[in-house]
């Protein structure tokens, strides 16, 4: 069994909703245990500045699956939501990455691991900082350091109920 951490986000059709359901949808899927999940975050688009502002969050797993497997997974609930592909850093209905699969370095052409922006989302790092406190990525160091690189950013946290 590996622990992953996945990424979710969302600026359409009701986006605190669509991430709720997608963290539903992660705990019902055969060969994933979702082991814990953060908090709804607020963020600001990170590309074209003419879209919604985001719901962000963060999903700690424990699964068997291969990491090219979990992506499958992954972007098979993305199309369950109507997720589109039209431009980069677009508005989307849902985005699931996957962050971290153990502490294996995956370059593949579908998949990198640690994925390639950890470093510089606070919108990644601040929900992943609550549900694994101390955690350290191979490479780039502990969650806490590279906050505080970013300059200990805030961002404001949605309730979800």
């Amino acid at each position: 069994m590996t622990r992953a951490y996945i990424g979710l986000g969302s600026n359409l059709d009701n986006p605190r909703d669509q991430v709720l359901e997608a963290f539903r949808e992660l705990a019902q899927e055969e060969g994933i245990r979702l082991l814990a999940r953060s908090s709804l975050y607020l963020s600001e688009p990170m590309g074209p500045q003419d879209q919604p502002e985001y719901i962000n969050a963060v999903a700690a797993i424990e699964t068997p699956l291969e990491p090219l497997v979990l992506l499958e997974i992954l972007q098979a609930i993305e199309k369950k939501h109507a997720r589109k592909r039209e431009c980069h850093w677009g508005p989307r209905t849902l985005d699931l990455d996957l962050l971290l699969y153990g502490d294996e370095r995956i370059l593949h052409p579908d998949l990198t691991v640690p994925h390639p922006g950890i470093a510089e989302r606070s919108f990644v790092l601040l929900p992943l900082r609550e549900i694994a406190p101390g955690l350290s990525i191979e490479g780039l160091g502990s969650v806490d350091e590279l906050l505080e690189k970013l300059g200990n950013p805030v961002l404001e946290v949605v309730r979800d109920v």
